[in-house]
Order: C-alpha cells, then sequence, then structure tokens
C-alpha cells in the first residue's frame, strides 16, 4: 500500500465525541487517492473510541466507508474507503 493511501489520525487524549468528529472530518475530506483511514486510538484509554467507532462507521452507516476492520494491534482501526 502507498503511503499517500492511507491517512493516519492520532486521537490519543480525546474525549470520544472529539474523536469521532475529527475522524468524520477526514472521512469526509479525504481524497480520492486515499484507500484507508488509520485510526490509532489506543488499547488501555481508547477502547470506548473504537467502540464508537465501530457504532458509527461499521454496518453502512457512512457511505465512504466500505468496511471497518481491526489495524496491526487492539489499538488501532482501519476504516477501509476503496479497495486496493
Amino acid at each position: 500500500m502507498l503511503s499517500s493511501a492511507v491517512i493516519e489520525i492520532d486521537l490519543h487524549g480525546l474525549r470520544t465525541d472529539e474523536a469521532i468528529r475529527k475522524v468524520k472530518n477526514e472521512v469526509n475530506k479525504a481524497p480520492r487517492s486515499v484507500y484507508t483511514i488509520r485510526v490509532i486510538h489506543g488499547y488501555h484509554g481508547g477502547t470506548s473510541i473504537r467502540s464508537a467507532i465501530m457504532d458509527e462507521f461499521s454496518y453502512g452507516r457512512c457511505d465512504k466507508v466500505i468496511r471497518v476492520k481491526p489495524g496491526s494491534n487492539p489499538g488501532i482501526t482501519e476504516l477501509v474507503l476503496r479497495e486496493l
């Protein structure tokens, strides 16, 4: 995957509502060249953010997000905007 095809968002230190707002903003302004948005929410304190991301973007709730998948570790969630 090309680095320009992935946007990373670090949500450490944000409240859940702030984090969701930030992710929505990135999803809405992502150019067509972006395939994945990698959301770094953390593991210990980020579980409520991870749950909120799943609630907000899973099951076709957002037209731009095809699917939500776990990242390379429990502190990361990836939003797939386009398949490679």
